[in-house]
């Protein structure tokens, strides 16, 4: 039976009429309330009943009653204070429930049945609550099993259930729902840390499409001085054109360069021949030279300057040969 003063306090409370009337105003309820409290208090008699204002999420203010007590879980954990408040359309719906802790028992930040921050108990009981098959004692004793086995101020996932053969229904809903939590705990790290990698990864694709984009810009300018210093030398080109089909067709710059082409003249056609290797023999040392220059200049490459060196060298080689077979008599005269 429960205490006479318990009992006197529920009755005082409920009958209450006016400003300070609890916010339960049908008899009925007022009738399943009371036996609910006092079946309670009298299986767990360190909970007291008591009466205040409730301040719901969303701006709801009510009065309700509640009670508060210490459960006793194992001679090695510490005591669980637990305040369950009667919502006002309690037993339909089911009451609120928060685990109080402090500096030396805080709630560890990974339980699956009570939050972290504010306290309160989500466990598949209350999830699953319907009146009449759930009642504020049968509430007590399912949390006290599930705190046997995960403690909310001590890290101890679940783990030592009853054999899933031998488990009653809630028993293995509270097992799965345990498991789930944990398991989704796993998941979030996992995820947070692919999204930090990714993250990361993002930054370094940032860096290195700025660094793109900027080459990309350094191509465009470039290619457009080339472009200006083409349309300058094309411009220039013909200038030089048109000031060569104006000139060419004066006769004083044809008659000089007819006499430049004729100061050196063979006396025979051995003598013609001697000239033009000669002539070649300068053309060809001059663009070696010009290439070699371009090479020292980067303009050309290494297999460009080979490329072009082979073919000139064997027509250089040519040239010699017979220029020193046109010298052949004179020499062996000469000694």
């Amino acid at each position: 039976m429960a205490p006479t003063f318990a009992t006197h306090f529920i009755d005082t409370a409920l009958s209450r009429t006016g400003f300070s009337a609890l916010s339960y105003p049908d008899p009925k309820q007022k009738w399943l309330i009371r036996k609910h409290l006092l079946s309670l208090i009298q299986d767990h008699p360190n909970f007291t009943p008591s009466t205040d204002t409730f301040f719901h999420n969303d701006g709801t203010i009510v009065n309700l009653l509640y009670v508060n007590g210490d459960l006793h879980i194992s001679n090695h954990t510490p005591l669980i204070t637990l305040t369950i408040w009667l919502h006002e359309n309690y037993p339909y719906k089911a009451p609120l429930v928060y685990a109080s802790s402090n500096s030396m028992s805080p709630i560890h930040e990974c339980h699956p049945f009570v939050d972290a921050s504010s306290g309160v108990v989500t466990s598949p009981y209350l999830q699953t609550w319907l009146f009449p098959k759930r009642n504020l004692s049968e509430l007590v004793h399912n949390l006290v099993k599930i705190f046997s086995h995960d403690h909310p101020f001590a890290y101890l996932p679940s783990a030592n259930f009853t054999h899933p053969s031998l488990a009653s229904r809630m028993e293995a809903l509270d097992r799965l729902s345990g498991m789930l939590h944990y398991d989704m705990m796993v998941l979030q790290a996992k995820h947070e840390e692919e999204m930090e990698q990714l993250s990361k990864l993002n930054e370094e694709m940032v860096k290195r499409d700025d660094i793109i984009t900027a080459m990309i810009i350094g191509l465009d300018h470039e290619n457009m001085n080339l472009k200006e210093r083409v349309m300058a030398l094309t411009n220039e080109a013909d200038v030089l054109v048109n000031w060569l089909r104006v000139n060419n067709s004066k006769p004083e710059l044809s008659r000089c360069r007819d006499e430049r082409e004729n100061v050196f003249q063979g006396a025979d056609d051995e003598s013609k021949m001697e000239i033009d290797c000669l002539a070649t023999e300068r053309g060809i040392e001059d663009v070696i030279d010009a290439l070699y220059e371009a090479l020292e200049q980067g303009v050309v490459s290494i297999d460009v300057y080979l490329k072009q060196l082979r073919p000139l060298a064997r027509e250089q080689f040519l040239n010699r040969a017979l220029l020193l077979k046109l010298r052949g008599p004179n020499i062996l005269h000469c000694i």
